[in-house]
């Protein structure tokens, strides 16, 4: 599996959120509601630099499994790698194929991390703009539960991979 794709995937995320959050900057207050409840009624806000701040360092994070797990992965001893079986999957024989494998999965994990953090920054920030966008909870709600399917269905095809190694009966396989 190539982690390529994932990662140009993930730079033209960062770079239609840039264009995107750019667009709207210049239109907000100084001072934005930050944080919902359940309802959609704003219960905390930021200036607009904080917000657009944390914004970034979440970006961050997301390039962080993107980029840097994968990194980790390969370049520390197993013994620091937490992975099943890690005798098997990081021994010579294996390490190679199962770095292209988590670097294209961590790839694939930060994409969908960022692109949650941008839509629910979006939500708040058309939350605040003039005129005001309607407030959908429902939207949000959505969006999370995509979100643990996907990490359901992506932790489950890694315990798939990395569960056991080949010849184990495995109730996975």
């Amino acid at each position: 599996m190539d982690s390529r794709i994932p990662k140009l995937f993930f730079g033209l995320l960062v770079l239609c959120a840039a264009i995107h959050f750019s667009y709207y900057y210049p239109q907000l207050p100084g001072v934005m509601a930050s944080h919902f409840d359940a309802h959609s009624i704003a219960n905390g806000w930021q200036t607009k630099s904080a917000f657009f701040g944390v914004l970034a360092w979440v970006a961050v994070i997301a390039a962080f499994l993107v980029f840097g797990i994968p990194w980790a992965i390969a370049v520390l001893p197993a013994r620091f790698v937490h992975l099943p079986n890690k005798d098997y999957w990081l021994a010579p024989r294996q390490r190679a194929s199962s770095r292209r494998f988590l670097g294209a999965w961590f790839a694939w994990l930060g994409c969908v991390v960022f692109t949650v953090v941008v839509l629910a920054f979006d939500y708040a920030m058309k939350s605040n703009l003039p005129g005001g966008y309607p407030r959908d909870p429902a939207r949000l709600w959505r969006l999370l539960v995509g979100f643990a399917v996907f990490t359901l269905v992506w932790a489950i095809c890694m315990l798939r991979r990395f569960g056991r190694p080949p010849g184990n009966a495995s109730p996975l396989q």
